[in-house]
Order: C-alpha cells, then structure tokens, then sequence
C-alpha cells in the first residue's frame, strides 16, 4: 500500500494511492493515518480496502506528511562509504546516531525556508524507515518485522551550523529541514530495502545518484542498533544517510543552496519530492 495525507497544513485527510497513480480518499475508512493505522493489525485493515472502490481526489492538492505521531526523528551519519570519503570524514566502527527535531518536518513538496543567519544550506536525500510495532534489544534477525513502511526523506542541513561544534543537532532541526514523503509505502511492496534507486537534482542537474545497497550499516542493522539504545516506537521514523554527491562535497568549490534553487529528488518505489528554498522573512 502507499499511504498519504493530503490538503491544507494541518488540516490534511488521509489518502491511499491506486494502482494508476491516483490520489484516493480514505477518510471514510479512518480518520487519519497514524501509529494505530501503522500497527500491525491497522495495516492488515487496510489492506483489505479496495483502492478504486475510493473516491477520486481531483485537483492535485498538497501531500502533507504521510502520517502523524512521529514521536522520534532519529538519523543516522555517514552510512554511505562514498559519502564518508567526499565529506572527509572516516568510515564509522558503528551507526552514527544523532536527532532531528520532529519540529523540522515538512510535506515533500512544501517550500524548504533557509534559516536565519545560514551560510551553507545542503540537501541529504534519505531512505526513510517508519516503525510500527515497538522495537526494544531486537536482534538483526527480526529487525525489519519491527518495521511499517518505507518513505523518501530530504535530511536538510546547514553545515555551518552543523560543524560549528561536535553535536550535529543544531544543524539538522531547523523548521523545514525534513521533508517527509510523498507517501508511506508498506513493507509488502518493498520486500528489500536494500536495493532502492536514488536520486536527487539541483534545478534540473543530477548532484546524486546512488543505491541503498551501497549503506555500511543496513536497514535491519540500523534498526537493531538503535533498539539497543532506546525504545523504538510505533510513528517513530530513523532516516539512514545519504549517498554521495551533497553539496559541501562538490570539488573544487561546495555547492550550498540559496533563494529559489529547486530540489526534485526520489527513490524507487517510494515517490518524488519537490521543494523550492525561500528566504527567511521574519
């Protein structure tokens, strides 16, 4: 299933994607898309749901975050081997794990809005991995039965922020730094998450292209390692690094966005996103 919220901010309904591509109102069968809908047993309900007994939604409107209750926004460094080496940095013993503020989040096609005060804004398209079943000291083995959905995320940061000490954070949670979506895709239509297509553009030049294949730590590996350090929560979502081709890697000079530059970028099976950088208006 693909699942997806859509309308207005904040007053998004919830949608299901047909087999044609077609935006479908669920509102009728569930109020929103949440943890309970992402349960195992929620998931198993919709599943029964028929996609082109929905209503049509016309109009193309906004796709807002595929689903609510993210109680957790967890991310991990440098899990792409070629990124490590183009960001200079050396290959990580064991995940990277850092946060973004669930404040930061943002529809895939909203605009990305460049903090006050930002020098060196730079994209990070991500694999994006939705929990639905509490994840505590689970072993590689079972790892992914923990797992809901998969969706496309854009880790948005500004890197002077980021480097100016040892904690990534602050570079990572300013309002719309994380585009999520367009949709949620469940896990019986991404059998491997490790085999996904990757891409991103910078007003309509390629700047990345790489495969999940490529990860240091897997899917399975990444959800293990966390679950040893926190409880992992149905709604909680952990985005998994970024191939290479960033723009603070781009040689000779970085590459760093401004005011107008265009983002279109996706991963196989899991949609596109698109989002315009606007200045910060006060």
């Amino acid at each position: 299933m693909r699942l997806c919220r859509y309308g207005k901010d904040g007053f998004e309904k919830p949608g299901m994607i047909d087999a044609e591509g077609k935006l479908r109102d669920l509102s009728r069968v569930v109020d929103n898309i949440g943890p309970n809908e992402l349960s195992p047993r929620g998931l198993k309900m919709l599943s029964k749901v028929k996609p082109e007994l929905l209503p049509v939604v016309a109009n193309n409107p906004r796709l807002g975050v595929p689903y609510i209750g993210i109680g957790k926004f967890v991310a991990i460094g440098l899990n792409y081997s070629d990124h490590a080496r183009e960001a200079g940095m050396p290959i990580p013993a064991e995940p990277i794990v850092f946060f973004k503020a669930t404040s930061c989040i943002s529809g895939p096609n909203d605009d990305i809005v460049q903090p006050r005060g930002s020098t060196k804004l730079d994209w990070e398209l991500e694999l994006g991995v939705v929990i639905g079943t509490k994840a505590q000291y689970v072993p590689v083995e079972t790892a992914l039965e923990h797992v809901a959905g998969y969706c496309v995320v854009n880790d948005v940061s500004e890197r002077a922020f980021q480097m100016a000490t040892g904690q990534w954070d602050k570079g990572k949670g300013f309002d719309t730094a994380g585009p999520i979506g367009p949709w949620l895709v469940t896990t019986d239509e991404i059998r491997d998450p490790q085999v996904l297509d990757m891409w991103l553009d910078l007003n309509g030049k390629r700047m990345q292209a790489g495969n999940t294949r490529t990860m240091i730590f897997s899917v399975a590996q990444i959800v293990s390692h966390v679950s040893q350090y926190m409880s992992l929560l149905p709604g909680d979502i952990i985005t998994t690094g970024t191939p290479p081709g960033v723009g603070m890697g781009v040689k000779p000079s970085p590459v760093f966005l401004k005011p107008g530059d265009v983002l279109t970028l996706g991963i196989r099976g899991l949609g596109e996103q698109k989002q315009k950088v606007v200045a910060w208006s006060g």
